[in-house]
């Protein structure tokens, strides 16, 4: 068997390419990393209606090539002193709940791939419509070239149980503690459902609701994507137990090979990131998150 003969996964009964899954999540994952998504959200539509596959498993599939992608950029937003660590850990301890729930939702209630669908593309769109509004009603975020790397980083931050407040870029920002703990508390079970992890729908909302700036937000949703992931995972794999007729645990031959492709992508987006426009990330993950939504709702539709 060379590489140019497709291979079957026995878990989720895909055949394909063995470099074709490592190249698709290494080109999303570059992009998306710069505003904080890991690729996750892309990637699942792409094993659904390009590789066939449909199983519950797909979402804990999607989860594990988070646990392998996303510390590389993750080191990156560390070392280039852009992590907020309280937004870390707020997006962390919501989420984490919410997406357990969510992983049990998708096994319960969701295991047709036609309905499941549908509600991805209901939350992905009202996200991207979003997304949308906020990009062409603000003007074109700075910078434009290379930033003054000293102050392009993370100071004076502040954390207690109303509000925290950082410093980045000689600008002064705030949000509130239970305003960002609750939404990342909803998000989380949306985010579990669709086995993202919930950070593809955090940092949209990050951006637009609280007003934060994409360059910082991208470490502590992908922390946070990471930390949850981990636990899906393990929740996906217990929950096989009581549902020996569906498959639920992830396909780790499959999950493996996106984590190494979104594993190289993700480094090279977060060191890249700090040289591209806010606006332009911004219209990249507009354009990504409305181009699934309006696949899934159509093709639901139709």
């Amino acid at each position: 068997m060379t590489l140019l003969d497709p291979t079957l996964f026995t878990v989720s009964q895909v055949e394909t390419w063995v470099w074709l899954p490592p190249l698709v999540a290494f080109t999303v994952s570059f992009f998306t990393s710069m505003g904080g998504i890991s690729g996750a959200f892309i990637l699942l539509p792409f094993q659904m209606s390009v590789l066939g596959y449909t199983a519950p498993s797909v979402s804990a599939t999607n989860q594990l090539f988070n646990i392998i992608a996303i510390p590389s950029g993750v080191y990156r937003y560390i070392k280039e002193k852009r992590m907020v660590w309280p937004l870390t850990w707020c997006v962390v301890i919501g989420t984490l709940p919410g997406v357990l729930i969510g992983a049990w939702i998708r096994i319960e209630y969701l295991t047709d791939p036609t309905t499941f669908k549908f509600f991805a593309g209901l939350v992905l769109g009202y996200i991207g419509l979003r997304l949308a509004k906020d990009f062409f009603k603000k003007p074109a975020d700075t910078p434009t070239g290379s930033p003054n790397l000293n102050s392009f980083t993370v100071s004076h931050s502040t954390f207690s149980l109303k509000q925290v407040t950082f410093t980045f870029d000689a600008t002064t920002y705030r949000f509130s503690t239970p305003g960002v703990f609750c939404l990342c508390a909803i998000v989380g079970i949306i985010g579990g459902v669709y086995g993202i992890g919930g950070g593809a729908i955090i940092a949209p909302f990050l951006i637009t609701f609280f007003g934060m700036p994409v360059y910082i937000i991208a470490g502590a949703t992908l922390m946070g994507t990471f930390i949850t992931s981990v636990a899906g995972v393990i929740f996906y794999q217990l929950l096989a137990q009581f549902y020996p007729t569906v498959s639920v645990s992830p396909d780790y031959a499959l999950g493996l090979l996106f984590g190494l492709g979104g594993f190289g992508g993700m480094y090279l987006g977060a060191k890249c990131q700090k040289y591209v426009p806010a606006h332009l990330i911004k219209l990249i993950l507009c354009a990504s998150i409305l181009f699934v939504a309006v696949k899934y709702i159509v093709g639901f539709l139709l």
